[in-house]
């Protein structure tokens, strides 16, 4: 017997009782991102490998450690997507949708990187990404978190996330900073975690994000980032706070909050949760004001968030907020004893579905006996089994019987559609 073939540690299968939930996900996004007047985007999964190491840095993790990269047949050099905001750059600047335009887009899909998988977090995952162009003031900053906010919402989650929010500055702002903190840090080197240490030469920033206790000792008494904020980096913050408060958008300041790549300036945010353990951070973002232009695009604002579906999904269903009717369930399941039923049943459960598109008919086909059949029913979920014999053909009804309850009624066929419709 052939050796059977699995799937690749970390790439996971998303199987018929799960993708319901995605679905509902992915509903109530689309439908929250096009209220406030974003269009989605689609672009490919891969990309030339120096749009990322241009784009998100040469000296982040994602670059360093974690792409999956390849040389085609020609010799080029490509990589799977490890992230969505600079393939989604080049595929708006290459079609001419950035320079002097308004632009609010948004994408789904997976998306690759190379870790230790962990629950909520894989080597294909999946993102959901929003982002706008043309718009270099703070209100816009507001209008992407109220977005998230209102997902949130939506989703039943807005008691369970905090907002984050901080400002990174110029990048002449950040560049004074990071001298400082190096000229601190270098004293503290070898007490230091191994990436601290490694990053104090590469991208010491990432330093203020470290999860160990004895590094963020230290940290305590660096210099602080907000030291070096000048007065337009301050207004921008300032008025984003301010728009968010008039909005009843709660939020927190956390002045360690860097955000992991190089492109982001000024505003930084995070959503994060304390029900998922070590993985907090559920959606994230911020303005990338000169990615365009690093790109090789005419300079361009903007601001995004990105959030991972899996983790979203994780969170969803800790707190069991998955509604019912997200659920994949059968509405309508049908019955039927004998050729003639079977043929009459195929042509009901038609005029069912074309009365009601809305509902769920999943027709028995095999045939076997009644006992079987009623089973399965009662397997799908179904609120009502519709059962069809020989007498019910030759009389014109059917039998319908409500799962829940246990009432069985008889029907006009041709009045079925309509009864069901009635409910």
């Amino acid at each position: 017997m052939a050796r059977k073939i699995q799937a690749i540690r970390g790439m996971n299968d998303i199987l018929p009782d799960q993708s319901s939930v995605w679905l509902y996900l992915e509903k109530t996004v689309a439908d929250v991102v096009k209220s406030y007047g974003y269009q989605q985007i689609r672009f490919p999964i891969v990309e030339n490998t120096e749009l990322f190491k241009r784009g998100v840095g040469e000296t982040t993790d994602i670059v360093e450690k974690e792409m999956y990269t390849f040389d085609d047949r020609n010799g080029e050099s490509l990589t799977l997507r490890p992230e969505g905001t600079a393939s989604c750059v080049r595929a708006a600047d290459q079609a001419g949708l950035l320079f002097n335009q308004v632009q609010r887009l948004w994408y789904t899909g997976p998306m690759f990187r190379y870790e230790r998988p962990q629950k909520g977090r894989y080597r294909q995952f999946h993102q959901i990404g929003v982002e706008s162009f043309g718009m270099a003031s703070a209100d816009i900053d507001a209008e992407l978190i109220a977005l998230s906010a209102k997902l949130w919402k939506q989703l039943g989650l807005i008691e369970h996330v905090e907002l984050q929010l901080n400002t990174i500055g110029l990048a002449s702002e950040r560049e004074a900073f990071k001298a400082n903190l190096v000229e601190y840090l270098t004293e503290y080197k070898d007490q230091l975690d191994e990436d601290s240490q490694r990053r104090l030469t590469t991208n010491p920033l990432r330093i203020l994000d470290s999860k160990d206790a004895k590094t963020q000792e230290i940290l305590k008494n660096a210099p602080s980032l907000d030291d070096f904020i000048g007065e337009e980096s301050r207004a921008h913050f300032d008025r984003l706070q301010a728009i968010l408060t008039a909005n009843n958008v709660p939020f927190v300041i956390n002045n360690s909050l860097v955000r992991g790549l190089d492109y982001y300036g000024k505003t930084v945010f995070e959503w994060v949760t304390t029900h998922l353990g070590a993985q907090a951070t559920i959606c994230a973002g911020g303005r990338y004001d000169g990615l365009v232009e690093q790109l090789g695009g005419k300079a361009t604002p903007a601001v995004g968030f990105a959030m991972g579906v899996e983790r979203l999904i994780l969170l969803l269903e800790t707190l069991d907020l998955v509604p019912e009717v997200a659920k994949y369930q059968t509405d309508v399941f049908m019955i039927s004893l004998g050729e003639e039923a079977e043929l009459a049943s195929t042509v009901l459960a038609e005029q069912i579905r074309e009365a009601n598109p809305d509902k769920v008919v999943l027709r028995h086909c095999g045939g076997g006996n009644f006992k079987n059949q009623m089973k399965k029913a009662d397997r799908s979920g179904a609120a009502m089994t519709v059962i069809i014999g020989q007498d019910e053909v030759d009389q014109g009804i059917c039998q319908v019987k409500q799962m829940r309850t246990g009432e069985q009624v008889s029907c006009s066929i041709d009045e079925l559609p309509r009864y069901i419709a009635s409910l």
